[in-house]
């Protein structure tokens, strides 16, 4: 696969990123902000996402209503999202609507006004939202988890905000925290599909270049990561339980080697834990483990949906599964399995003009320069058992091991004793 990559750097900093895929009929644009609600103070809880659901509520020249007409009259596909370390402002065109596209999206992220009225009727969808993830509890518990593992490090907040918080934003704080944290140096305009780089950065140009330089915004702080195991009694069907570890930062070189022992472990359908607690014993419909990789740290989980009758039972064989992992290292075929695998899910996700726009964000953010999929390639292939052996070991440890169960639980009982690598 080609990498017809190109950057541009505007004098103020932000950095334009583009992949031409000549093949495709479409573009997809994002423009990045490194900012995320782990930046924010605990009075500016979901202030990030409270900005991302606004950009789109007017501008000095288009209403709501207007935005959202002007994207449906082309085709296009506008969205937006909200992480613990960045906001995302996307869209998808057909190629022949690209100038109607940046033109629309540079208007709603350079030009919203905020306006009180606006401010006032999110506000009520935001805490409909907060409320709807509550009502979600394999997605509640993650947040869950997440509190337990990081404490009161904004890592531990959740993306959304308290209901206490978001109840407090107005349109005068909103403005102040977008002119604050909205910098040039953190804005990365990516796009991807069938474009060329010259245009494309002329459009962009025209309304970026202008962007000003704000006071420093405060930097970001490391968390520690202790042992916590909470359980939250809910009246549910099942137990949901989330377990975290010890995992890596995104820029760790053994990013490469966490992935394959995400991918072992509970990553697929041939993996451990879906093979063990689902397929020979029946004991969960989901079970999956997960990698949560930030800029200074990381957390590798598992999680699983279950029968109040069956925690003690799926504790023990994670902790089986952990055990075994750091204790004997993988054989060769599932070493090459997996490898496949990982390789397999790179170039099938790479023929999408949205995975791709994300890729050149995520590697310019991180890296500072392209990363280009031979290379990924060549890192997946390099990854030897023995590295996955000494990964786990590291980071598969009593001392820095979490767990939280939402359900029909006793707030009360121990898990101690069944929860041990």
């Amino acid at each position: 696969m080609r990498d017809d990559f190109n950057k541009t750097t505007l004098d103020n900093g932000i950095r334009i990123v583009t992949k031409q895929m000549p093949h495709a009929r479409s573009v997809t644009m994002g423009v990045w902000v490194n900012v995320g609600a782990r930046d924010e103070r605990s009075e500016e809880s979901g202030l990030s996402h409270f900005i991302e659901h606004m950009i789109f509520k007017g501008t000095e020249k288009r209403t709501a209503i207007q935005i959202a007409k002007e994207f449906d009259a082309i085709g296009g596909q506008c969205n937006a999202f909200t992480s613990k370390e960045n906001t995302c402002y996307h869209a998808k065109v057909i190629d022949t609507c690209l100038d109607t596209m940046v033109e629309l999206l540079s208007d709603v992220f350079l030009n919203s006004v905020f306006h009180a009225r606006e401010v006032e009727r999110e506000r009520q969808v935001i805490l409909q939202e907060i409320k709807m993830l509550e009502d979600t509890p394999d997605e509640h518990v993650h947040v869950l988890l997440a509190q337990a593992v990081w404490g009161n490090h904004p890592l531990g907040r959740s993306v959304l905000g308290r209901p206490e918080t978001v109840a407090e934003f107005d349109s005068a704080t909103i403005k102040e925290y977008f002119g604050r944290a909205y910098q040039p140096e953190r804005i990365v305009v990516a796009a991807a599909g069938n474009l060329e780089h010259e245009a494309f950065g002329e459009l962009i140009t025209r309304g970026f270049a202008v962007v000003g330089e704000t006071d420093n915004f405060p930097g970001r702080t490391v968390p520690a990561m202790d042992r916590v195991i909470m359980a939250h009694p809910k009246n549910l069907e099942q137990v949901h339980i989330c377990l975290g570890t010890r995992g890596v930062h995104v820029t760790d070189p053994r990013r490469y080697a966490c992935s394959f022992l995400n991918v072992i472990l509970g990553g697929n359908m041939s993996s451990r834990l879906f093979q063990e607690i689902r397929e020979r014993r029946g004991l969960a419909y989901a079970v999956y483990s997960f990698l949560s990789l930030y800029s200074d740290t990381g957390m590798c989980g598992v999680y699983v949906g279950t029968d109040q009758s069956n925690i003690q039972q799926v504790l023990q064989i994670i902790s089986k599964e952990m055990k075994r992992i750091k204790e004997k290292p993988v054989d060769s075929a599932e070493l090459r399995n997996t490898k496949e695998y990982l390789k397999g899910g790179l170039y099938l996700g790479a023929e999408s003009t949205e995975n791709q726009m994300t890729r050149l964000a995520h590697n310019e953010i991180h890296f500072g320069r392209y990363v280009s999929l031979k290379e990924v390639e060549d890192h997946i292939e390099k990854v030897t058992a023995e590295d996955i052996l000494e990964l786990s070991r590291d980071i598969f440890q009593n001392e820095s091991v979490s767990l939280t169960l939402l359900g029909p639980v006793d707030k009360e009982r121990s898990y101690e004793g069944v929860l041990t690598l």
